[in-house]
Order: C-alpha cells, then structure tokens, then sequence
C-alpha cells in the first residue's frame, strides 16, 4: 500500500469498496501502462435556474464554464513529479478533463491508492469480464484536492448495461381476457404517425448524438433495414472515446443495441446525422463519452441518445457527480440528452428487496424515457400502459 502522507486530503466521494460478486485476481501489474481522466472543477459554478433556458454560445461557456488553465497547470506539474504523462490532445479545458498516463505503479503513488484485478460475470451466457479497482479513498495533495471533482480510470468494473431485450427471452404471457383489440408489432413509423409526430420536418440540418459502450454497427446490414421501410440510410459516422472502436460480432452481443438505437432514430429523422460515440464499458468511459459528445464542434449533436445504464445504488457518488455534471453543460449549450429508463421494473435488477432507479436516466437533467405496450385500431391509440412484465 503507498505510504501515508500527511501532506495529502482524501478526494470527497472517492471511496470505493470491495467489488461484490467478483473474483479476486491479485494486484495489478506495476508496469502495466493506464489512463485516467482527471475532471477539473469549473472556472465559475454552472447554476442552470439562473440562466432561465438561455442557451449559451461555446465561447461564453468556455469563458464562464470550462475548467481554469491555472487549475491545468497545477495538475500538469503534479503528474510530472510523480513520472505521469499529459495526453494533451485528449484533454480539454470545455470538458474539464485532464488525461494522465502512466505506470500502474506511479498511478498508485499519485493517487494513494493500490490496485487489484478482479473477474466478475456480467451475465448468464456472457464471458467474465476482468477489470481493475481499488478500495479506499482517492488522495492528492493539498494544493490539486480542491480542484479536483473526480479521478475516473482507477475502477474499470463494467458500469452499465444496454437497455433492450429479445422477445425470446421474455417469459409467455398469458393470453388476454378481453374480446377487444390485441397487441401488434409496429415498425418505428408507424408509432410516429401515431403519435402525430410531424411530417413536415425529418431531421435535416441536424446531428443526433448516440452513446454506445460496446457493440457495432454494419453499414450492410443498416442499409438493408432503412430499405425494407423505403427510407434512404442516413449517414452515420463512428466516433472513438478512449479506445472505443465499432466493433461488430453477433446480433446477440450489444450490436442489438447498436442497431436498434440508429434504426429507430433514423427511420423518424431520416434526414439527420448520425454520429455514434463508442466508449468502454467504465464509469470514465460513460463519462468521456458524454462530455465529448456536447463539446464536439465537428459533429455538433443537438441530442443525445442512451440506451445504456445502472442502478444508481452501484454507481460510485464521485461519478454519477461528474457524468450529472457533463449533463449540466449539456443543458447550458442546448443539447437535449435522452436516457432509457432500463426494463426490470421498480427493483432495476436489484436482488435485494427494494426500490431502485436507474442512472443516468435518474439525473435531474436528462428526459428519462420508459416504454409502453400500445394498442391503436383505425390509425388511433386506444389504449396505452407501461411496459411490466419483467422477466
């Protein structure tokens, strides 16, 4: 364990414990090389009621919101005295991150903490996945504490999971009393025209964002989708956030999700862009993945959609902090982000008895969208109740 210094102040909401359900490995590798993502404290507090749903310009964000250069060079300094590297092209002042390389074995004595590899199986059916965490606290010295809101990259345990599901895995329901209409499939279209989602707009001029941490897409294989509907594909870019690649395998692997996220959107805003944000399954990836998404000037998404998320209970507090955080810039420039509320009901997966939310979708600065079962006849809905049947 690194040394106690008396110099140094625990990191608020830093603390993690011992990972449940997982095997543990041993300690990591000293040399094995990480990169962790330092998120700086903004210039001035952001306070969203006083902007009374003015949306910013990127130059007045950056003046007002980003993180202060001054903060940067203080941590600069800090990483050099303890043989870490500034990967400056991916740090940013708009997104108050600062990214560090180094040595597992630096890493430790910059962060006062000791790493460990552990296996943990995310579900039935699907290989362990091997990560590395710490338990504790995070510590800095007394001059970089204040100005830091959270070191993300020393816990890499899978955070999040896709929200869809197969109709195969779902248990039989039985079949329905009432004499009166029946539920049937419709295509994405068809649920717009219901809803009397306007016709005379499709999208055009504008990027939808989407965030994905695992999974792929095959432009064939959306193709063919967009033309069974008689719809041209939209254009779709790939975005990479900390190693994240689209990487497609098998329709039962994310891909479903993959998919399901740009054929939906795209077939009801034809006319958008796409550009899909591929990230590691990590808190720093869900992270990075949303900050770099809302300060994207290349791509410049108006809205951002995540299918993806957790039980608020096993987020650490420093980093559903910092992902509410980006959320908040996100407001302030006028980027919409809309997060899918999961589908295990009231207990979100928790096999412990209680109620509990998902997160992101549980931040106060995101629209949390769930999902119903509807039963339309003659081109109108004749009914319409949430979705609860988990299974």
């Amino acid at each position: 364990m690194p040394s106690p210094d008396p110099n140094r102040i625990a990191l608020p909401q830093s603390e993690r414990a011992t990972p449940p359900n997982a095997r543990h490995i041993g300690p990591t590798d000293p040399r094995r090389t990480i990169a962790v993502s330092v998120i700086v404290r903004r210039r001035t507090p952001l306070d969203l009621h006083s902007l009374a749903g003015r949306v910013l310009s990127r130059n007045e964000f950056d003046s007002l919101y980003a993180a202060d250069p001054a903060d940067f060079e203080t941590l600069r300094l800090f990483a050099h005295r303890h043989g870490l590297a500034v990967d400056e092209q991916a740090s940013s002042l708009a997104r108050r991150t600062l990214v560090l390389r180094g040595a597992v074995q630096a890493m430790q004595s910059a962060f006062g903490v000791e790493l460990h590899d552990y296996s943990s199986r995310q579900s039935p059916g699907r290989a362990s996945a091997k990560f590395h965490t710490f338990t504790g606290q995070v510590s800095l010295p007394e001059s970089c504490t204040p100005i830091v809101e959270a070191v993300l990259g020393l816990d890499t345990r899978p955070i999040a999971r896709a929200h869809f599901r197969y109709l195969r895995d779902l248990k039989k329901r039985p079949k329905a009393a009432s004499a009166g209409p029946q539920p049937v499939p419709f295509n994405p279209p068809q649920v717009a025209q219901l809803y009397s989602y306007p016709t005379a707009v499709n999208g055009s001029g504008q990027t939808i964002g989407i965030i994905e941490l695992g999974g792929g897409y095959n432009t064939s294989d959306l193709d063919t989708y967009f033309q069974s509907l008689g719809l041209a594909a939209p254009t779709v870019v790939a975005v990479s956030v900390d190693g994240g690649t689209n990487s497609p395998t098998t329709p039962n692997s994310a891909d479903g999700e993959v998919a399901l996220d740009i054929e939906v959107a795209g077939s009801i805003a034809p006319g958008a862009r796409f550009a899909v944000y591929f990230a590691p399954n990590t808190d720093q990836g869900f992270i990075d993945a949303i900050s770099t998404a809302v300060h994207d000037t290349a791509n410049s998404p108006s809205v951002l959609s995540i299918s993806w998320g957790g039980p608020e209970s096993s987020w650490p507090q420093s980093s559903i902090a910092a992902l509410d955080n980006a959320c908040q810039s996100a407001a302030a420039l006028g980027v919409t982000i809309t997060v899918a509320a999961g589908d295990n009901g009231s207990s979100d997966g928790v096999a412990d008895g209680q109620n509990h939310v998902d997160f992101p979708a549980s931040s106060p600065h995101v629209l949390a969208c769930g999902g119903t079962e509807l039963i339309a006849a003659g081109g109108s809905i004749q009914s319409e109740t949430v979705w609860n049947d988990g299974a």
